[in-house]
């Protein structure tokens, strides 16, 4: 969820052990047309990037249509085949700890912030608006965001028809009772839509940092809501656990929700796990893994190792589909590295072909501080809807240094289709 700002709250008591094992089968996906839910994508860079021009043609000569996942509403477009272009190379930036960099870059345009923190009704986002999360239904667009106000880490909404006015609803969830699983924080809910109730996983918390901040702390759950409306009212299914945190595993810290596909007759969500090492200078390893169910109201079968290697240091996960190429988008937050201390730095993207295996070596940079026009430091989680010929992506960030707080949510675009870096 949070970079772990949990980082400097819990240490955990176990490790989770280095794995690269990927899983099973890949059978196609189902089309249907229905309405769009908050999926991770991005767009090409336009003629130039803040760095210069880009040798990548950027124009489609086809129309798109918009079809989305059967029962779950992803977009995703159909186009003329995807051809492999070469992304533009950089230097590799190198960390202190020698954690994984990239050089490939398939970097998007930059629009800037399109909900500032402090606007929204009763102080609920007065020191805070982050971890941006859009889905589109019926015409309009939905964003829950984290609004860090008075109480605490809540999931907020705000509705638009055109990715440039939104109105802002305030608070969808309430925190828990003291003690209970989500009296910390109640926020970062990614939504899916079964053809009858909408099902809303979000992140909870027991405790967070002293007030004012209250920033939540580890271990992180998922926890579950549902409702017949995508604006909700939302009601929390108490007596739904899809997974928790477990000692001895590669996500003893956290096992938070992220964006879930459906394939075939299965569910598939990429959560966040994370996991304290033992070493005498304890460090957070961060990685994506996958869950699984057949029914939403019951409980999730986790993958027995990670999707990638939890040195990436990622966390939070969005996808998209490119039809053309029948490809999947992995987008993530990856956490960097620098003299004041770890910080949601960048927007990676991963690619396969097939849902349960990712080469992790297929990576690149989509926004970072090189074409992120207004972020200080702090770039953080993305999610994605797909808008004609473009794919909005949707992120955090910060016009200060001040890491976890004071962030604003801004949207960056992607060119379809998407094409795969060489």
């Amino acid at each position: 969820m949070l970079l772990g700002c949990a980082l400097i709250f819990k240490w955990a008591q176990s490790t989770g052990s280095f794995a690269t094992g990927y899983r099973r089968y890949s059978s196609e996906p189902q089309l249907s047309s229905f309405v769009s839910v908050g999926v991770a994508v991005k767009v090409s860079l336009a003629n130039k990037s803040p760095r210069g021009p880009v040798s990548r043609r950027q124009i489609l000569r086809n129309t798109l249509s918009a079809h989305a996942w059967s029962n779950l509403g992803i977009l995703v477009a159909q186009t003329k085949p995807l051809t492999e272009e070469p992304a533009i190379a950089t230097e590799r930036k190198s960390y202190p700890d020698g954690r994984p960099s990239t050089i490939l870059r398939l970097d998007a345009m930059d629009t800037g912030p399109i909900i500032r923190h402090g606007q929204g009704p009763s102080q609920c986002d007065y020191l805070g608006a982050r971890e941006a999360i859009c889905f589109r239904a019926h015409g309009i667009y939905y964003l829950h965001y984290d609004g860090a106000g008075p109480t605490g880490w809540r999931a907020c909404l705000a509705v638009s028809r055109d990715l440039q006015h939104w109105e802002l609803k305030g608070p969808v969830l309430d925190l828990g009772l003291p003690g209970s699983d989500d009296a910390g924080t109640a926020s970062s809910p990614w939504t899916v839509f079964d053809g009858k109730w909408w099902r809303m996983f979000y992140v909870g918390s027991r405790t967070t940092s002293p007030a004012p901040n209250r920033i939540p702390a580890v271990p992180y759950f998922t926890l579950v809501a549902k409702s017949r409306l995508p604006e909700g009212p939302w009601e929390k299914q108490r007596n739904v656990v899809p997974f928790r945190t477990k000692a001895g595993t590669y996500y003893p810290d956290t096992a938070s929700p992220g964006q879930i596909v459906k394939q075939g007759d299965e569910y598939l969500m990429f959560f966040s796990a994370a996991a304290f090492t033992e070493e005498p200078k304890r460090r957070l390893l961060r990685t994506l893994s996958i869950a699984r169910t057949k029914n939403l109201d019951g409980t999730w079968e986790i993958d027995p190792l990670p999707a990638l290697p939890q040195e990436h240091q990622i966390e939070n996960s969005a996808l998209y589909f490119e039809a053309s190429s029948r490809t999947w988008f992995l987008f993530t937050n990856h956490v960097g590295l620098d003299a004041e201390g770890e910080y949601t730095e960048s927007i990676w993207v991963y690619w396969s072909q097939d849902l349960n295996n990712w080469n992790p070596e297929q990576r690149a940079v989509v926004l970072d501080q090189t074409n992120c026009s207004w972020s200080k430091r702090c770039i953080g989680m993305p999610s994605v809807v797909p808008v004609g010929r473009r794919l909005a992506i949707f992120y955090d960030a910060s016009v200060t240094t001040s890491g976890n707080m004071n962030r604003d949510v801004g949207m960056a675009w992607l060119s379809l289709p998407l094409k795969t870096p060489k």
